[in-house]
């Protein structure tokens, strides 16, 4: 066989299996590809069973950046890139323009509501939820963002709390929430 024919099979092969795998690639649905939808912050987030500070966290963050970002009529991603630096806030806040007011507004009105979404799942004690409701309702708006960026020290500490109030009651701890 000669080289140019060697060639010849060699590209037509490569043709072949290039054109089988675009046959592959629309049989298993890759003409009709779209993006997974933006999920609506305003509607509800069921929180999962969380184990351990960490998740508690995540899911305390996730809840807050819902609430804030329905405040805002924003994407909750979206508002997420915005909070993760004053530039980016600031540059926010002018492709949206929403004023420092109406953002701190949002940012509040998320935590009370990843409060009351800790607080229903079992993640959060009706004892510390009710005073860290009004704590958010009166830290510096800088805090309450650091808050949703990171809630662990908020959980660590709620837990530390809770046990010191919980030994207080000896046996009858078994009995509170």
């Amino acid at each position: 066989m000669s080289a140019e024919r060697r060639s010849q099979l060699l590209v037509g092969a490569s043709a072949l299996t290039a054109a089988m795998l675009v046959i592959a690639y629309l049989a298993a649905g890759g003409a009709s590809y779209e993006p997974t939808p933006v999920q609506d912050p305003c509607k509800p987030r069921e929180w999962r069973n969380p184990q351990g500070l960490q998740e508690i966290a995540q899911q305390f963050t996730l809840s807050a950046l819902d609430g804030a970002a329905c405040e805002l009529r924003v994407p909750r991603e979206t508002l997420a890139r915005a909070l993760s630096s004053p530039e980016r806030r600031d540059a926010f806040a002018r492709r949206y323009r929403i004023g420092d007011a109406r953002l701190e507004a949002a940012v509040r009105a998320g935590l009370v509501r990843a409060i009351d979404d800790a607080e229903r799942a079992g993640a959060l004690s009706p004892i510390v939820a009710a005073p860290l409701r009004e704590v958010v309702s009166r830290i510096p708006v800088e805090q309450a963002i650091e808050l949703i960026r990171d809630a662990r020290p908020v959980f660590e500490q709620a837990s530390g709390i809770l046990g010191g109030i919980y030994s207080l009651f000896g046996p009858a701890q078994g009995l509170l929430p």
